[in-house]
């Protein structure tokens, strides 16, 4: 009977029994709107053009870049994207069918998948790669009476046609515009290499290919897009966030004196994982000791946590393609002591006073006014230790201290900007209050990440324990390394 059923499953659904090759999360209805959100922003006599992630270089992850996956949902390595506002039409180019990569590799959108393509980006035609290769594209390949290099009438009135592009690198996994604008500078800077990003090269060969056509920079339009989440982007977010405050737990389960920062990296990653993140929002932060949390973006995680010591750990997932942004600060052997109660349970307070004010309509400048008001009750019945504490605490509460952050979303430090104006429902930041104590060499924070609601904020981290008290709990529980501890070598060893 049970040889019976399995055989009716494989002859009524094989495809239930096959890895999933394309995205499911954005229906096509959702990316046609973006593409038409597109088009009224370039106008009637413009085409827009993204280039999609390279053939990996190796055995890595082949994860789209964030923008075009953002309006395609296509995933296939060296594909093309044509909007085309003269016509409204959407083009998608892609690599044939590479019958010997996917033997290796398994199956993934080409040329060759015609409908299945349209279906799941919503685009009005699939083209393959080499259709690219004709003297004026890609504005040859639009509409009927559209000169083929690019400098005569779009059918809708006269003038110069122009061809917008992505001026900045396109982000990747655990990758953001700011650090990557960093790295092209030194590229350019580097006497022995001068190297551009590939869409600065893609970029100039717009412009030599395609002389009267005016080039011009499509991330601000797409940054704009990018800053407003759709629903289903928040959903993917908050899922992210979720998962990462689950690692987090974990981590902070398995802490105890003895255990490495890179053993605590591994039990949030394990949650990750065995959750459906398979790739990293970002370098895990795993900082014990004052010298290690000191350095925000500390990397190495190879420092043993030693009783006394606090630990940071600031880390979150890719979630199919979208991440989050927390961080907490817990005692190495479960019990926080005078001077790091004092300091963190301030923070705490802060954070929740800027919490609960969040909505839309608010400037965050408004929002942090009304929280400085709202610590005034805390500070007076705050007996602080020593006067260059209470001094930390008053330029924190001053400042803001970096409480409201960046944005988040396809990527850790995303695009577009919430700060400009009111808050409007949609916009994901992260909410990181950081208080320093230069004299002591002493850096500690809160962080969460949430979305402006209709009616207030949504912080998706609410069930991350902050309270102090319940820090210490979870630290004194048992997690993934006492039930699963390290090999030593010498345990392997032949007798």
């Amino acid at each position: 009977m049970t040889l019976r059923i399995v055989a009716v499953a494989l002859t009524l659904a094989p495809s239930a029994l096959l890895a999933q090759h394309y995205q499911t999360d954005f229906p096509a209805e959702d990316l046609r709107a973006r593409h038409a959100q597109v088009f009224d922003q370039i106008g009637n006599d413009a085409v827009a053009v993204l280039q999609g992630v390279h053939q990996t270089e190796g055995f890595t992850f082949p994860r789209q870049h964030n923008s075009f996956y953002y309006l395609s949902g296509i995933e296939t390595p060296g594909a093309y994207l044509l909007l085309d506002g003269r016509s409204r039409q959407v083009t998608i180019y892609l690599p044939r069918r590479n019958a010997r990569l996917e033997a290796a590799e398994g199956r993934v959108l080409s040329a060759d998948d015609v409908e299945l393509v349209k279906k799941v980006s919503g685009a009005d035609d699939v083209q393959p790669l080499e259709s690219m290769a004709v003297a004026g594209w890609p504005l040859a390949a639009g509409t009927a009476g559209t000169a083929a290099a690019g400098g005569g009438r779009s059918g809708r009135g006269a003038g110069v046609v122009a061809i917008f592009a992505e001026f900045s690198p396109a982000e990747n996994s655990g990758q953001s515009r700011g650090e990557l604008v960093s790295s092209e500078t030194a590229r350019v800077n580097d006497y022995w290499d001068g190297g551009v990003s590939r869409q600065r090269r893609f970029v100039e060969l717009l412009r030599a290919r395609n002389a009267r056509a005016d080039v011009r920079n499509l991330n601000p339009i797409l940054d704009e897009m990018r800053s407003i989440k759709s629903p289903r982007e928040i959903a993917l977010i908050r899922r992210a966030s979720q998962i990462a405050g689950l690692g987090m737990m974990e981590a902070m389960r398995s802490t105890e004196a003895g255990v490495t920062e890179y053993q605590l990296d591994a039990a949030a990653r394990y949650i990750f994982l065995v959750n459906d993140a398979r790739l990293e929002g970002y370098r895990s932060i795993t900082a014990t000791g004052t010298n290690n949390i000191n350095n925000m973006h500390y990397f190495r995680n190879s420092s043993t946590l030693e009783d006394g010591n606090l630990v940071l750990m600031d880390y979150a997932p890719d979630y199919r393609y979208y991440t989050s942004d927390i961080g907490r600060v817990w005692p190495v052997n479960g019990k926080y002591n005078a001077w790091q109660r004092e300091l963190l349970q301030f923070i705490l307070e802060y954070r929740n006073a800027v919490l609960a004010r969040i909505k839309p309509g608010l400037t965050t400048r408004q929002i942090m006014d009304d929280a400085k008001q709202a610590m005034e009750p805390v500070f007076a019945r705050t007996r602080f230790s020593k006067p260059i504490y209470e001094k930390a605490a008053r330029t924190l509460v001053e400042t803001g201290g970096g409480v409201f952050s960046h944005t988040v979303g396809l990527a850790v430090h995303d695009v577009g900007r919430y700060a400009d104006g009111p808050l409007k429902p949609g916009q994901v930041f992260s909410v990181d209050p950081q208080l320093w104590v230069r004299e002591e060499n002493l850096y500690l924070r809160y962080e969460d990440v949430g979305v402006v609601t209709d009616t207030g904020f949504e912080n998706f981290t609410d069930f991350l324990p902050s309270e102090l008290a319940a820090m210490e709990k979870l630290v004194q529980a048992r997690g993934i390394l006492q039930t699963t501890p390290a090999v030593p070598e010498s345990a392997l060893k032949k007798k």
